[in-house]
């Protein structure tokens, strides 16, 4: 029997890794690189902890087996935010044995300054791993590699900064919001006053798992979608206009003139979805506004020249998410447009989110997101359960086929009639 000291002394030295080694001979840099990295750091006290990992999944390569399993890990007071994982090949591996990740919270609309990125590199280099994932795919800052004895450490550290735990487990989520009006000139409402009040207003529905499945707020400024809201959470936020686009026609002409009347058709004109734009002969463009559909390419193409209207607000969707049981579904809308100014507007946003969520956690049956929740019941009444009229406002216009032609459909059926018909007479003639 091999003794456990003789192992432990082994998995302290690099180990060798020939398959992990064939992912960093690509183009791209590999995830690979970034844990030699930190396993080669001797003079830190995780450097033995990356080792073990590596052997771990070299190991898991090899074999085409994950070597992890759960358990329950959390901090005093909280019902989620740590994913556990412990090692079923602790004994070839022991150094990483416990790799234990905390989800937290980050500033809405990611915004952080250098010195607070500094505390957190120390305070997981002190208490964890050193590996941290900005960001992962809920939004959270992910803090991979702690032992079960550090967990608690590593959070009282962060939440010491102003950091607080995110979601795991059936709660609710970590939301996401885009860079927004901070930065970004397309922006229609404050994406981070949004996130930050419906979280304060639901935070205890993240702390304390208490749903069916998962629930998942996201916001973006602007129909860009930078946080991919209306295909990837449960309550999408999306910043719109429904006046006439802003348009500078001076910016239009020096655009015109500095990438030329071919470009501008090509790239612009010629592009808009629903032909909505047209370019005049004194290098002027008209709007077709009624048409618009605020896909935003023109406006992200002709920035300077284009922008959105002056009123602007939200629209609302709910139940986006790929891949469901019953197949991948985008949000479907159920407020068209609400306004996004004063105080009350928020709280009005603030209340629906939380209305909406409370349905979900009373209705939802066990493991079914919103989209397939409101499937299942029919649309009609979830939306009398809001208490909100069904609008036609929430579709523009029925849906249309860029593939299908359904003008002359009589007669193409007539034609296939007439085909059959003949297939089947002619086994009959021949016969005779």
């Amino acid at each position: 029997m091999t003794d456990k000291k003789t192992i432990r002394k082994a998995t302290t030295k690099m180990p060798k890794t020939p398959l992990l080694d064939q992912l960093e001979s690509g183009p791209w840099p590999s995830f690979v690189t970034g844990l030699k990295h930190l396993a080669e750091s001797e003079d830190k006290q995780y450097a033995p902890m990356m080792k073990s990992l590596l052997g771990q999944l070299e190991h898991s390569y090899e074999n085409r087996l994950g070597y992890w399993k759960g358990g329950t890990v959390g901090v005093r007071g909280y019902g989620g935010g740590v994913i556990p994982r412990f090692s079923i090949v602790a004994d070839q591996f022991p150094e990483s044995s416990e790799f234990h990740t905390l989800r937290v919270q980050p500033p809405a609309g990611l915004h952080y300054d250098t010195k607070t990125l500094r505390q957190l590199c120390d305070i997981w280099e002190e208490h964890g791993s050193g590996l941290i994932a900005f960001h992962g795919q809920s939004g959270d800052i992910m803090f991979q590699g702690a032992t079960t004895e550090n967990v608690q450490k590593a959070f009282d550290a962060l939440n010491e900064i102003g950091f607080d735990m995110g979601g795991a487990g059936p709660a609710l989520r970590t939301s996401m919001s885009c860079v927004g009006a901070s930065r970004c000139e397309q922006s229609c409402y404050d994406e981070q006053k949004a996130h930050r009040m419906v979280l304060n207003e639901l935070v205890d529905a993240i702390h304390r798992p208490a749903l069916p499945y998962k629930f998942k707020f996201k916001f973006s400024g602007c129909a860009n979608d930078c946080v991919n809201a209306t295909h990837r959470s449960d309550f999408a936020v999306l910043g719109t206009w429904r006046d006439d686009m802003q348009v500078d026609q001076e910016e239009v002409k020096k655009i015109v003139k500095e990438r030329g009347r071919k470009e501008i058709n090509d790239q612009v004109i010629n592009m808009c979805p629903t032909r909505a734009l047209s370019l005049n002969d004194d290098d002027t463009l008209d709007v077709d506004n009624k048409s618009c559909v605020r896909c935003m390419h023109c406006l992200n193409v002709m920035t300077k020249a284009l922008s959105p209207g002056k009123d602007r607000g939200v629209t609302i969707l709910v139940g986006g998410k790929r891949s469901l049981k019953i197949g991948d579904l985008m949000g479907t809308v159920i407020v068209p447009f609400m306004k996004m100014e004063t105080e009350e507007d928020y709280e009005k946003l603030v209340e629906l989110g939380e209305q909406v969520l409370e349905f979900f956690g009373d209705n939802a049956l066990d493991h079914e997101r919103v989209g397939e929740m409101i499937v299942r019941i029919g649309l009609v009444n979830f939306l009398e359960a809001l208490g909100i009229e069904a609008d036609a406002n929430m579709v523009s216009h029925p849906r249309t086929s860029s593939y299908v032609r359904l003008d002359g459909w009589d007669d193409e059926v007539e034609k296939w009639k007439q085909r059959q018909k003949g297939k089947s007479e002619a086994p009959a003639a021949a016969a005779e």
